[in-house]
């Protein structure tokens, strides 16, 4: 049995899914199932058993000896969360919890860092793991903050010599898209937010640039599609001595044009594109360029080839969002 918290979740649905495909059930989804939205994410699942997070600890003590990996991609994922108690109790002190379970059972452990962790991505987009780069980076939010202080206390307790699990990784999801995040609502992807104005013969909206080294809609995002973030999973979870710190994105970066026509084109229509001014309040904070550095995950022999921009957009479109189900 695999246990993956946020199972219910976008891409912890995905990974429930995956584990399934590969005959890896039972998997235990841990999540607070409490949207038909979510509840749909899981409905075609054929072997999961739901658990609340407030009896995790008492589920996993009891199931110790079937427990074959946890994968925690569970948290307080909002960027506009301020709660900080809230933060640290789901975001660092659980996923401790998680880590010190896994080394003491001797239980493979994935968590899910992100991308937010690189703030304005001034010192780049590099995931090399080292302590000092890692307190070097500056977040520009309460989520990648919390990140940040996990990938940074995981990193102290290796360098030590401290017990720890037989595989760990931590993934810095950048730009994510796919199928079962409707949940979402305004933090869904910018692909599936144009998709409802396309689907509509409508024009989508993007933001102008306030750069001028930037056209508007030319600024660029590492767009990642959910099943190569599976891919990535499985394979590590398959390779347990290739543990550390990865970054998990496409590797190039694209314009929100790009995405946005893709969508379009998708549906056998031409791009329909307005652009409005960025709101004040996060126009100093607009990031313009994120990029997945994807050396230590090829280094360390992962091979699977991402999957291209259009590529990813077509199966988004025409296989869950334009079909009669959009969920996997």
């Amino acid at each position: 049995m695999y246990v993956v918290t946020g199972g219910a979740g976008f891409i912890g649905s995905n990974i429930v899914h995956g584990l399934e495909a590969r005959g890896l059930g039972p998997v235990a989804v841990v999540d607070h199932v409490d949207s038909d939205e979510k509840a749909r994410n899981i409905a075609k699942r054929r072997e999961v058993e739901t658990v609340t997070p407030e009896d995790l600890s008492r589920f996993l003590d009891a199931n110790a000896g079937r427990i074959r990996g946890i994968i925690h991609m569970g948290a307080i994922s909002a960027t506009t969360e301020t709660r900080l108690v809230r933060i640290i109790k789901n975001n660092i002190i659980l996923s401790r919890r998680l880590w010190h379970w896994c080394a003491d059972r001797g239980i493979p452990y994935i968590y899910a860092s992100s991308a937010a962790t690189y703030g304005d991505g001034s010192q780049g987009f590099d995931d090399d793991g080292a302590i000092e780069a890692l307190k070097a980076l500056q977040p520009l939010n309460m989520y990648g903050w919390s990140k940040n202080q996990f990938d940074i206390w995981v990193a102290e307790q290796v360098a030590a010599g401290r017990p720890k699990p037989p595989g760990w990784a931590g993934l810095k999801f950048f730009n994510v898209f796919g199928p079962n995040e409707y949940h979402k609502g305004r933090m869904q992807s910018v692909a599936r937010q144009v998709y409802e104005k396309a689907a509509r013969d409508e024009a989508c909206t993007l933001f102008k640039s306030h750069n001028p080294d930037y056209p508007d809609g030319g600024q660029l995002r590492d767009f990642v599609w959910v099943g190569d973030c599976v891919d990535m999973v499985l394979w590590l979870l398959d390779h347990p001595e290739a543990s550390g710190l990865f970054n998990c994105g496409a590797g190039k970066a694209r314009s929100f044009a790009d995405l946005a026509a893709a969508v379009y084109r998708a549906l056998g229509k031409e791009p329909m594109i307005n652009f409005v001014p960025t709101p004040e309040d996060i126009r100093d904070k607009y990031q313009y360029f994120t990029e997945a550095r994807m050396d230590r995950i090829r280094a360390a022999g992962y091979a699977h080839p991402q999957t291209p921009l259009e590529e990813g957009v077509r199966r988004y479109v025409q296989d869950f969002l334009a079909a009669g189900d959009p969920y996997l």
